[in-house]
């Protein structure tokens, strides 16, 4: 989709969606959603740490999850605002994750990416390592100039990502996102809603410049550059 900008007489063109493609590491493959996801992808999302963390359905059904494959996850990059991975290990080809970008401004060239690692995967890096390989193909081919992460103040696994990648923590909105919490009772299912503020981190192409080289001295993972 092209958007068209008349700026002094002279028509600009943006474009205004993401392509599909898919992107490789040594360990994962990021690529769109598919039907053969839905049972892991409805296992993930019931997991505790991500219903209390995210906005999902709970408990997340499996209308939930076709509706996702089928329809939203799609419809975030033909509509422009964004664009949904799931995240698989290259060898096992086992959902491991999931990493989308939202609330993406064409004009400024700026995006927010938001990431799920599945219980089974936790402690392996993954969400690091795929949320740096999106980077460097958001700056180095995209031309993007700035991504957004929003963490929960009390979700320290998401802000060692964020630390990890190098992203500069630049504030906190106050009492800005609605989390879960398990109550006492079941008549609501066993949470309730909270409020907690959200700690707001900026990543710039140059602040990218030796992380990788940095994660790959700490016995981490090199570069990534394949996608297609």
């Amino acid at each position: 989709m092209l958007c068209l900008y008349t700026v002094f007489g002279m028509e600009l063109r943006m474009t205004t969606t993401f392509p599909s493609i898919s992107i490789s590491t040594d360990r994962l493959v990021l690529r769109p959603f598919d039907m053969a996801d839905v049972p892991a992808y409805i296992e993930m999302m019931n997991d505790e740490l991500v219903t209390a963390w995210t906005e999902s359905p709970h408990p997340y059904t499996q209308v939930d999850a076709e509706r996702w494959v089928r329809r939203i996850a799609p419809a975030e990059r033909t509509q422009g605002s964004g664009i949904v991975f799931a995240v698989t290990e290259f060898l096992t080809q086992r959902l491991v994750g999931s990493v989308r970008l939202l609330n993406t401004d064409w004009r400024t060239l700026a995006t927010e990416v938001r990431y799920i690692t599945a219980p089974w995967a936790r402690g392996e890096g993954y969400a690091t390592e795929s949320v740096l390989a999106l980077a460097e193909w958001l700056f180095r081919d995209q031309h993007f100039e700035r991504i957004e992460l929003r963490t929960p103040a009390d979700n320290t696994a998401s802000q060692q990502v964020a630390q990890k990648l190098g992203c500069i923590s630049e504030g906190v909105l106050r009492n800005a996102r609605i989390a879960r919490t398990r109550t006492e009772n079941g008549t609501d299912g066993g949470w309730t809603d909270i409020r907690t503020d959200l700690i707001v981190w900026g990543l710039l192409p140059e602040d990218l410049e030796g992380v990788a080289e940095q994660l790959a001295d700490a016995g981490g993972y090199g570069s990534y550059n394949d996608w297609n």
